[in-house]
C-alpha cells in the first residue's frame, strides 16, 4: 500500500478540456469545496444552497473515480477507487458533505498528477522512432533509386551521401569516412569507416565484420559517399532493437505495483463485507437497525483509507518539488522511491562522466621547435579539415600558444582517410596522424613509438607531427572528465554507494584511463547497445537494484531495463530524457548526491506516514465496531491522520542536504 497505484489506469485525454480534463477537475472539486465549506461556516443560508457547491465538488471529483470503478467491476475487480467512492457516499448519507468532498477531491488530484507523468512511455517510443532514416538509395544497375527503407533486403547495395544519416545496418564495400555513431554506441569521437576487402564475402556471424568496415543505422556520415551492402532488414537494425527493448522494459510492472494491486484486491473487498456485516448486527445485538447502520457507516470512515491513499502521493509530490527546486527533475513515485534504496550506479562515459568532445591534452616538442612554432605549423594544417579532432586541435592549440601572431597558410593539404592529414606551410612539408601513416615513409623511430603508446595507453588519440623528414612532435587528445565528476563520485561513496561502474561504447583502454583518473570500481568498454543492457541485467541479480546514468539514445534501453534511469539534461538527448526516470536538469552531475539523499528522506517520511495511516486505522475500525467511538470521533481522527501525514510530508520542501549544500 506503500504505493498506491493511481496511474494504473491510462491517462483520460479525451475530456472536455482536452488532455489536463482530468486535472482541471480535481481543481475544480476542490475550488467548489471550499466555497461549500466558506457558505456553511459564515453565511446564513439555509442548508439546499449549501449543499449545491458540496454536489458540484462531488461530481467533479467523483467523476473519473466513478467511471474507473464501473470498469473495474465490470472485470470482476475491485480498488481502492472503488472504497474511496462508497466512503464519500456514506460521508453524504451521514451529512458529512464537505468530508467526502475532501476525500474525492484528494483522491482526484493524486490520480490526475500522477497520470501526467505516465505520457513518457508514448513520448519515448516517438522520440527513438524519428531517428530512424525512411528512405534509401538502393543501387539497380548503374542509377541510384529512390526506395523504403522497409523494401531494402540483405545484398542490396545502397549509398550514403555526406551528412546524411545511414540507412541501414551493413557493412562498407566502397569510400571512406568518418562516421558519428553516437546515437547507437555512445562514441564521443566520429569513427574512420575504410571499405572491406572482399565485397562479396558473406558473413555467417556480424563478429566477423571488421568493426572499421561495419555501419549502422541511425548513425551519421561524415564528408564523403559511402557505399554500403545492407545486411539487415530495417525491422531487424540495431536502431529498431532499441526501439524494441526500450518498449519491452517499459510494459513491465513493478514489484511494487503488483503489490499494490494484491492489496487492493483484497482489501477492498473484505472492508464492503464487513460494513454489509455491521448493518445487520441488530440480528445479535439489542438494537435497531438505525443503530447498526450508524455504527456501519461510523466504521465505513473508519476503515476507508484517506490518510492512507494521501501518505504515499502527498510526500511523493513534496519530494518532487523539492527536487525540482534542486535541479531534478524526478518522474513519479516509483523512482523517487527506488534511487534511495540503491547501493550499485552505472554510468555511460560519454557527455556523463566526461565533458563530451575532444580535448588537446598533451603537446610533445621532439626536435627542438618552441612550442608556439610548433603548433603554428600544426594548426595552419589542421585548420584546413572539417574533422572534430582537427577542429579541438585548432581551439586548443591556439590556447596554447603564448603569442598567436598570426597562423600561417596551408597548401596542397590532403586528408589521407583513416591515417591523417599531410600539407605544405611555408615549403614546409607536415604531417600529422597515427603511426600507420609513416609506415610508408619511413616509419617510426622505437622511442617515439614508446611515447606515442604510452599516451594511448593512457586512452588518448594520438598523432604524430613530422616536418620534412624529422619528427617534431606528437599530440595528444582525449575526452577529458568533467571537473565535478571525482568529487561527485567521493560524495556517492560516502552516503553508502558502494559499487559505481562505468559502460561504454569506447575501447577498454580508454574505459581504464578514465575510470582510474576519477575513482570508479569498475570499467567496461567496447559494448553495443544490447551489450550494455546484458551487463545492466547482470548487474541487476547481483546487486538486486541498480541505476543507469546516461545522455545518448545508446543508453536508452539500459536506462529503461535499471531500476532508475537517470538523463543527463543539457546535453541529454530527447530520448534518453523521455526514457528516463529522473532527469538532472542543468547537466549537473553533481547534484546527484542531493538526489539520492532527498529520495532516502523520502522514503523515511513515507514510512512514518504509513504507520500513521494504518495506525490510526487499526484502533479506530475497533472501537467503531464496538461501539466505544462515534462517526463524530471516527471524522476527527480520520481527518486529523489525514492533515498529520500531509503536514509530515511537506517537511520535504524544507530539506537540506549535508554533502551537496543544495
Amino acid at each position: 500500500m506503500s504505493n498506491h497505484n493511481h496511474g494504473c489506469c491510462k491517462p483520460h485525454n479525451d475530456g472536455i478540456f482536452g488532455e489536463r480534463t482530468e486535472l482541471i477537475f480535481a481543481v475544480l472539486s476542490g475550488a467548489f469545496l471550499l466555497i461549500g465549506f466558506l457558505l456553511d461556516k459564515f453565511s446564513g443560508f439555509s442548508f439546499i444552497y449549501i449543499l449545491v457547491p458540496y454536489l458540484i465538488s462531488y461530481g467533479f471529483g467523483g467523476y473519473y473515480t466513478l467511471k474507473e470503478a464501473i470498469e473495474e467491476i465490470s472485470h470482476g475487480r475491485f480498488e481502492i477507487d472503488f472504497l474511496m467512492l462508497v466512503a464519500a457516499i456514506g460521508a453524504a448519507l451521514l451529512d458529512k458533505w464537505a468530508e467526502g468532498a475532501l476525500l474525492l477531491f484528494l483522491f482526484s488530484l493524486g490520480h490526475a498528477l500522477e497520470h501526467l507523468a505516465m505520457e513518457k512511455a508514448t513520448k519515448s517510443i516517438e522520440s527513438l522512432t524519428k531517428l530512424s532514416p525512411k528512405i534509401a538509395f538502393r543501387k539497380e544497375g548503374e542509377e541510384y533509386v529512390e526506395v523504403s527503407i522497409t523494401d531494402l533486403s540483405p545484398g542490396d547495395i545502397i549509398k550514403i551521401r555526406p551528412n546524411s544519416t545511414v540507412s541501414a545496418d551493413g557493412v562498407l564495400i566502397s569510400g571512406r569516412s568518418s562516421i558519428n555513431q553516437a546515437p547507437i554506441t555512445g562514441e564521443s569521437i566520429p569513427v574512420d569507416k575504410v571499405p572491406v576487402e572482399d565485397p562479396d564475402k558473406e558473413y555467417s556471424s556480424p563478429d566477423e565484420i571488421p568493426a572499421k568496415s561495419r555501419v549502422y543505422s541511425g548513425t551519421i556520415n561524415g564528408d564523403n559517399s559511402i557505399e554500403v551492402k545492407v545486411l539487415k532488414k530495417s525491422q531487424d537494425s540495431t536502431l529498431n532493437r532499441l526501439i524494441t527493448m526500450v518498449r519491452e522494459a517499459q510494459e513491465k510492472k513493478s514489484p511494487t505495483q503488483l503489490l499494490t494491486d494484491k492489496f487492493e484486491k483484497y482489501y477492498v473487498p473484505a472492508v464492503l463485507i464487513l460494513i454489509i456485516l455491521l448493518n445487520f448486527a441488530f440480528l445479535v445485538v439489542d438494537e435497531s437497525w438505525q443503530d447498526s447502520f450508524y455504527r456501519s457507516m461510523a466504521a465505513l470512515v473508519a476503515a476507508s483509507p484517506c490518510a492512507l491513499a494521501i501518505s504515499t502521493p502527498s510526500a511523493v509530490l513534496s519530494g518532487i518539488a523539492r527536487a525540482a527546486k534542486g535541479g531534478v527533475l524526478i518522474k513519479g513515485g516509483k523512482p523517487l522511491e527506488d534511487l534511495g534504496t540503491l547501493r550499485a550506479l552505472a554510468f555511460d562515459k560519454t557527455g556523463t562522466l566526461t565533458e563530451g568532445k575532444p580535448k588537446l591534452t598533451d603537446v610533445i616538442l621532439l626536435n627542438g621547435l618552441s612550442n608556439d612554432e610548433f603548433l603554428r605549423k600544426v594548426i595552419a594544417i589542421e585548420s584546413s579539415s572539417n574533422h572534430p579532432l582537427a577542429k579541438a586541435v585548432v581551439r586548443d592549440g591556439k590556447l596554447r600558444m603564448n603569442k598567436l601572431n598570426g597562423i600561417s597558410t596551408a597548401s596542397n593539404t590532403e586528408a589521407i582517410q583513416g591515417k591523417g592529414i599531410k600539407g605544405k606551410v611555408e615549403g614546409e612539408m607536415i604531417r600529422i596522424g597515427n603511426i600507420e601513416l609513416y609506415e610508408d615513409v619511413g616509419g617510426v623511430p622505437t622511442g617515439v613509438k614508446e611515447k606515442v603508446q604510452k599516451l594511448e595507453r593512457e586512452g588518448k588519440t594520438v598523432m604524430l607531427v613530422q616536418n620534412e623528414n624529422e619528427f617534431s612532435g606528437i599530440i595528444g587528445l582525449m575526452d577529458t572528465p568533467r571537473k565535478a565528476a571525482e568529487s561527485t563520485l567521493a560524495k556517492l561513496k560516502k552516503i553508502g554507494i558502494r559499487k559505481m561502474i562505468m559502460l561504454t561504447g569506447d575501447n577498454q583502454e580508454v574505459a581504464n584511463a578514465v575510470a582510474s583518473e576519477i575513482g570508479l570500481t569498475h570499467a567496461y568498454g567496447s559494448l553495443l547497445p544490447e551489450e550494455k543492457v546484458e551487463r545492466i541485467i547482470q548487474l541487476k541479480k547481483e546487486e538486486n537494484k541498480i541505476a543507469m546514468v546516461g545522455d545518448g539514445v545508446n543508453d536508452a534501453p539500459a536506462m529503461a531495463n535499471s531500476t532508475v534511469g537517470i538523463a543527463m539534461g543539457a546535453a541529454g538527448s530527447d530520448v534518453a530524457l523521455e526514457t528516463a526516470d529522473i532527469a538532472l536538469m542543468a547537466d549537473k552531475l553533481e547534484i546527484l548526491p542531493f538526489a539520492i539523499a532527498l529520495s532516502r528522506k523520502s522514503q523515511q517520511i513515507v514510512k512514518q506516514n504509513l504507520w500513521i495511516s494504518l495506525g490510526v486505522v487499526a484502533l479506530l475500525l475497533p472501537a467503531t465496531i464496538f461501539g466505544w467511538a462515534n462517526i463524530g470521533i471516527a471524522v476527527v481522527f480520520h481527518e486529523g491522520s489525514t492533515i498529520v501525514v500531509v503536514l509530515n510530508a511537506l517537511r520535504l520542501l524544507g530539506f537540506k542536504d549535508r554533502y551537496s549544500n543544495i
